[in-house]
């Protein structure tokens, strides 16, 4: 967040990120934080809920849907209990806006996560947190206990001391398929993490069979201030139907990659030039607005605004927001062989489209960046991709599928020439590296 040009940020979660040990509970409770816990018990739970529906708040995980309609779909009460489970498994490539937060201020997380407890009437929430990022892991842990020692949460809680609420946070063992929110809960029930047939959906059986939300990270993180500072605050930044801000994740060949919080429906023409633009000498070939599993844009879309509608009117997904940026000496087979490679290894294997279809992709595409492709093989990558698009159990067969369905539809060219020519005659990779030689520090 170095780089800032007046207006055209909007630093909230990642406001005091900067701040001395910003992690901690005294930081961050000096920076307003806990004023909308407090706001929040002394409000009806179906205030809260109409406050967040209002506010326009999108999912902030990938689909965007519509937050707090999420949480209206839980079923009456029964006396039973009712889960929040907060989705913490970033694994895609090139989406990094999760962890950091966690890292930075996890205490914005920790009271998104007592908020939306109370609002749907759950007195037990998980984050379900990817096992390998053990530095977040800890620092979660820590921030829960802080947050317990303050009676912040535990037992007793509000005006009136008859609210209870437990968080636990728990460690996955790795696999991007437990970011599918059901492979995630029957991750955390033990099971082997694979996504499970819908309906029933998780609002109605969901962990341990009862009423499940299931959240990103951003997304309940981004409550606290919206029920402190009001849904008029928060829809005042975004467009009409993409409220509020989010974080932008800017990584490649841009000269200074990072996070940058802003309003959505910024383009990413300015997201470049707050990186400080395209590495010297070279300009944009393509770029993913939101990570590996979106379809990739090119320099036509620059200026298409950052926000759900728009860019599914410009053929891809905005999702994390992941921007990955690469220019004009990047192999596109190259770059979607590796994506395709991430696909078939993480693929749990449920399903046969995507068990068996992520496979043949890779042996396709590896044969095309070697320069070995058979004339058919282009046709036979949109065969297979379209027999698992749509077709799969979960949506990692759409992932894989999609990078090279548009890849082939934007640069058919480089397919065609790994016929007869290795991609790394064509596009020599030190080219493309960022960091001339491994090691120096």
């Amino acid at each position: 967040m170095s780089i800032t040009a007046p207006g055209r940020l909007s630093p909230v979660l990642s406001d005091i990120w900067d701040a001395e040990r910003s992690w901690k509970l005294s930081t961050y409770r000096d920076h307003g934080g806990y004023e909308g816990l407090a706001k929040a018990l002394t409000m009806a739970p179906e205030d809260v809920v109409a406050e967040v529906k209002a506010s326009g708040l999108r999912g902030r995980g990938g689909a965007g849907f519509p937050t707090g309609l999420k949480w209206s779909f839980l079923p009456k009460p029964d006396g039973g209990p009712r889960y929040l489970v907060v989705n913490a498994d970033e694994s895609e490539p090139g989406t990094c806006k999760d962890i950091p937060l966690m890292l930075a201020n996890p205490h914005s997380l920790i009271e998104g996560v007592a908020i939306t407890s109370y609002a749907i009437g759950g007195h037990h929430a998980f984050i379900y947190l990817r096992g390998e990022t053990v530095h977040v892991y800890r620092r979660l842990l820590a921030a829960v206990r802080e947050a317990r020692e303050a009676g912040l949460i535990g037992e007793g809680l509000g005006p009136n001391g008859d609210y209870d609420l437990e968080i636990t946070v728990h460690a996955g063992a790795g696999a991007y398929i437990c970011g599918e929110e059901t492979a995630l809960l029957d991750s955390l029930e033990g099971l082997r993490g694979q996504p499970r047939l819908k309906p029933p959906f998780p609002a109605v059986a969901g962990l341990y069979a009862r009423p499940t939300v299931v959240n990103n990270v951003e997304s309940i993180a981004s409550v606290p201030t919206i029920v402190s500072r009001g849904k008029d605050w928060f829809t005042a930044m975004g467009t009409e139907k993409s409220a509020g801000h989010g974080l932008f994740s800017v990584s490649g060949h841009v000269r200074n990659p990072g996070q940058f919080e802003a309003p959505l429906g910024i383009t990413m023409r300015e997201l470049i030039e707050l990186a400080g633009g395209m590495r010297d000498g070279h300009r944009l070939k393509f770029w993913t607005p939101g990570g590996s599993s979106t379809p990739i844009l090119t320099e036509a879309e620059l200026d298409v605004p950052l926000d759900y509608e728009s860019v599914g009117a410009a053929g891809s997904m905005l999702a994390t927001r992941a921007l990955m940026v690469f220019d004009e000496t990047t192999s596109v087979v190259r770059v979607i062989a590796r994506w395709t490679d991430f696909y078939q290894h993480e693929s749990c294997g449920k399903c046969t489209p995507c068990r068996e279809g992520t496979y043949w992709m890779k042996q396709v595409i590896h044969r095309l960046e070697a320069g070995q492709g058979l004339p058919s093989d282009i046709d036979l990558l949109l065969d297979v991709s379209s027999n698992i698009a749509g077709r799969s159990f979960c949506a990692l067969g759409d992932a894989a599928a999609t990078p090279i369905q548009s890849g082939i539809k934007h640069f058919r060219s480089e397919f065609e020439a790994g016929t007869h020519t290795p991609a790394w005659e064509l596009f020599p990779y030190e080219a493309s590296a960022i960091f001339s030689e491994a090691g120096v520090r």
